[in-house]
């Protein structure tokens, strides 16, 4: 509620709309006495374990590649966790006769990760994420709420001492303080949650993220243990993953809509999508990439005036011959610690 009354979670209104059904599991589904927690691996299985940290901070040099944040890259995860979470139900149910129950995962008030800390499934890192000394951050939460009793499993103490990467490496200083993240801030909520203009003040710092960021997960010395999907829905789509900005923002809606179905992404429009790849453009020509104006003026008549505007700001950032971009302008990009 104090997270909330300091506008912290910015136009996500839905996360004030229902007030205490959010921490109280009662009250938005009627006889639930127990939550059954849940998480799911989403490491694609073909990444590369032993420095795969390395290779995702690596995108952040090249300015003219595009960078989704590795969860979506493959299958909507709300698709697969909520099947999966229907057929553990299921599998309950022949165990134990008909039980009332109603499965979640990141589809309504329901507070998760506090959940899933409460329940074992890992300690609440400074960034707020669940953290697991097994398997890092890189996985999805879900729960079943039902009207049975049973055994409470014990949460796991804390370890992150007095490490402070992911408060350091966050590009837009969005961690405050630890455990405390101003989402109007984070390049998440910008890319994915936030309607309208990005703040000009964060542009520059967004680099060529376009949907999503995982710097402060990557940061994590515990993500070395993260674990690879035990399925293959969340490999990367081809297309997603070391694309050219260039070859991204010449899409047209039929072609985004084709080549995002089933995916996360869909869900913030073709729109929201030349909005994020026109500032992740304006970032690569200040950082003299070529190409960059050549495909930013394709757009520069777009119908919408949201990204009409996100193009002629990018254009602005053409640099003059006497400045240079350093790659902390442009990227940002630090070695994972050890």
């Amino acid at each position: 509620m104090q997270w909330l009354a300091h506008g912290f979670h910015g136009e996500m209104k839905y996360m004030a709309t229902h007030g205490t059904r959010r921490a109280r599991p009662a009250e938005l589904v009627p006889g639930t006495v127990s939550v059954i927690t849940a998480r799911m691996d989403y490491l694609p299985q073909g990444t590369p374990l032993d420095d795969w940290q390395a290779v995702e901070f690596e995108r952040l040099t090249r300015p003219g590649e595009a960078i989704v944040s590795v969860y979506a890259r493959g299958r909507d995860y709300h698709k697969v966790l909520r099947a999966r979470l229907a057929k553990l139900a299921e599998r309950i149910a022949e165990e134990v006769g008909p039980f009332g129950h109603r499965a979640f995962t990141d589809s309504a008030p329901v507070l998760e990760a506090e959940l899933a800390s409460r329940s074992g499934q890992g300690w609440r890192g400074k960034h707020t994420l669940v953290l697991d000394r097994s398997a890092g951050s890189m996985f999805f939460l879900g729960e079943i709420y039902v009207d049975m009793a049973l055994p409470e499993s014990e949460p796991v103490s804390a370890h992150c001492g007095s490490c402070s990467a992911c408060i350091d490496v966050c590009p837009t200083k969005a961690i405050i303080a630890p455990y405390r993240l101003d989402a109007r801030r984070c390049i998440s909520y910008l890319t994915i949650e936030h309607g309208g203009p990005i703040p000009l003040e964060l542009r520059p710092l967004m680099g060529n993220r376009i949907y999503g960021c995982d710097d402060c997960q990557l940061i994590c010395p515990w993500n070395k243990f993260a674990k690879k999907s035990a399925l293959p829905d969340f490999d990367a789509r081809e297309g997603l993953t070391g694309q050219a900005l260039a070859s991204l923002f010449a899409w047209s809606e039929e072609d985004f809509l084709r080549f995002t179905e089933g995916s996360p992404i869909r869900r913030i429009g073709h729109e929201r999508w030349l909005r994020n790849i026109a500032v992740a453009l304006g970032n690569a020509l200040r950082a003299g990439e070529s190409g960059a104006a050549e495909a930013l003026a394709t757009r520069v008549a777009h119908p919408s005036e949201l990204v009409r505007e996100h193009v002629v700001w990018a254009l602005a950032q053409r640099p003059s011959p006497a400045s240079a971009a350093t790659p902390a302008q442009t990227a940002g990009s630090p070695s994972p610690t050890t």
